[in-house]
C-alpha cells in the first residue's frame, strides 16, 4: 500500500506519496499541498494497478522526438524502397511538429487539426499535401503512439479514430496488343517491354531476372530477385511480400528471350544496363529523354510508365479468360481480394455473365412451369 508523509519547504508543509509500481519498483510523487490531495493520488494509483491501467508518470513524459528514432530503428521488416518514404514522412512532417510533445500531452483534436492543416495548407507558407503523403505521415505518428500504449506510457492512442483524407484512385491505362507491339518496336529494349506487358512483372523483378531464372521448355520465369533503385542506389532483395513465384510467358516470347540470353552464363542478367549491371529505373532518365519515354513519344501510345504495363498485362490475362486467382498469382499480389480491388473494372464482363446466367435460369424455370401446367390441363 502507498504511504504518505509530510515534509517542510520554504513555501510551507507539503506531502509525499511513496508507492510501488506493478513491477514492484519503489517510487514516489511529492509536492501535494494537502494531505487530502496526497490520499486521493494514492487511491488512484492503487485502483489503476488493480485495473491494469497504471501509467508511470515519468514514462508518460517521453517525447515523440525521443520515441520516433527508436520506432524507426525497429522497422527492419521494411524493404529499402518502403522504408525510404516512411523515414521521409517522419523527417519532413512528423518530427518538425511533434518532436517536443510528450506523449501524455497529445490530444486527438490536435492530431485532427494537424491532418487538416496538411491536407488544405494555409495558402501561403504551407502547401497542401496529397492524401498519400498525409496518410503516410499519420501512420508514422499513430504507430509511434501505439508503441507508447504497448509500453504503458499512455492508456490509449489519441491518434486513432481521426478522420483521414480519401485517396483518389488514378484511372488505369490499358494498351491494346497493337499499341504494345508498336511501343516495343520503337524501344531500345523491346523484349523487356513485351515481358512487362504480357507477364506483369514489376520493373525490379524484370531487371533482376538472370538466365538461370528462365525455363524455356516450360516457358516460365522464376521470380526470385528484385532490384529496386532507392536514392540513386540499387537495392537487391526478394520480390515484394518476400514471395517467390513462377510466371508463364507466351510462346511468341521464346525466340526474343533466347536471343537476349545468347552468349551469357547462368548468373548473367537477362536485361543488363549499359555497364553490365542492373538496369537503372526509367524514372531517373525520364526528364532527360530516357529510352522508354522516347519510345512512348515515337510510338504514339498514351503517356505511360513501365509500371503501367502491369495493368495492360492484367487486362490481357482477363480478356484471355483467366480467373482472378490466376491473375493474382501472375502479378504477385498478396491476395485475390487485392487483385479485385485494383482491377475491379476488368471483371465487368463477369458481372454481365452473371446477369445473363440469371436470365437463362429464370427462362428455364418459366418454361418448366409452362410445360408442367400444360400436362396438368391435358390430364
Amino acid at each position: 500500500m502507498a504511504t504518505i508523509e509530510s515534509y517542510e519547504t520554504s513555501a510551507g508543509k507539503r506531502y509525499r506519496v511513496r508507492y510501488r509500481t506493478p513491477e514492484r519498483k519503489q517510487t514516489d510523487k511529492r509536492g501535494f499541498r494537502t494531505k487530502r490531495d496526497a490520499e486521493n493520488f494514492a487511491a488512484t494509483v492503487e485502483v489503476s494497478k488493480l485495473k491494469g491501467e497504471y501509467i508511470d508518470v515519468s514514462a508518460a513524459r517521453a517525447t515523440i522526438g525521443q520515441l520516433g528514432p527508436e520506432w524507426l530503428a525497429r522497422q527492419t521488416h521494411l524493404k529499402p524502397s518502403s522504408y525510404r518514404p516512411v523515414e521521409a514522412a517522419w523527417r519532413n512532417h512528423v518530427e518538425p511538429v511533434w518532436s517536443a510533445k510528450a506523449v501524455s500531452d497529445i490530444r486527438k483534436t490536435a492530431v485532427q487539426q494537424w491532418l487538416s492543416h496538411m491536407t488544405t495548407g494555409d495558402g501561403a507558407t504551407v502547401k497542401a499535401k496529397s492524401a498519400t503523403v498525409v496518410i503516410r505521415a499519420y501512420g508514422v505518428l499513430a504507430s509511434i503512439l501505439d508503441g507508447a500504449v504497448d509500453d504503458r506510457r499512455i492508456l490509449s492512442n489519441p491518434a486513432r479514430g481521426v478522420d483521414l483524407p480519401r485517396k483518389g484512385r488514378k484511372a488505369h491505362i490499358y494498351l491494346s496488343h497493337d499499341q504494345v507491339h508498336d511501343l516495343a518496336a520503337e524501344a531500345k529494349h523491346g523484349t523487356l517491354v513485351l515481358v512487362l506487358a504480357y507477364c506483369g512483372l514489376r520493373w525490379g523483378e524484370a531487371v533482376g531476372l538472370r538466365v538461370k531464372h528462365l525455363d524455356m521448355l516450360k516457358r516460365r520465369f522464376r521470380v526470385e530477385e528484385n532490384a529496386v533503385e532507392v536514392g540513386g542506389k540499387i537495392e537487391v532483395g526478394t520480390p515484394k511480400n518476400h514471395k517467390k513465384r513462377s510466371v508463364p510467358f507466351p510462346r511468341f516470347l521464346t525466340e526474343p528471350l533466347a536471343v537476349q540470353c545468347e552468349g551469357k552464363g547462368r548468373e548473367d542478367l537477362v536485361f543488363p544496363g549499359e555497364d553490365g549491371g542492373y538496369m537503372r529505373s526509367t524514372r531517373v532518365q525520364e526528364n532527360r529523354g530516357g529510352w522508354f519515354t522516347g519510345a512512348v513519344k515515337r510510338s504514339g501510345v498514351p503517356r505511360i510508365t513501365p509500371h503501367d504495363l502491369r495493368h495492360t498485362a492484367a487486362s490481357f490475362a482477363v480478356s484471355a479468360g483467366a480467373n482472378v486467382k490466376a491473375v493474382q498469382r501472375m502479378l504477385g499480389h498478396s491476395s485475390a481480394a487485392m487483385t479485385l480491388d485494383i482491377y475491379a473494372d476488368l471483371f465487368d464482363e463477369d458481372l454481365n455473365a452473371v446477369a445473363d446466367a440469371l436470365d437463362h435460369a429464370v427462362s428455364a424455370a418459366s418454361v418448366g412451369k409452362l410445360w408442367a401446367r400444360s400436362l396438368s390441363e391435358q390430364n
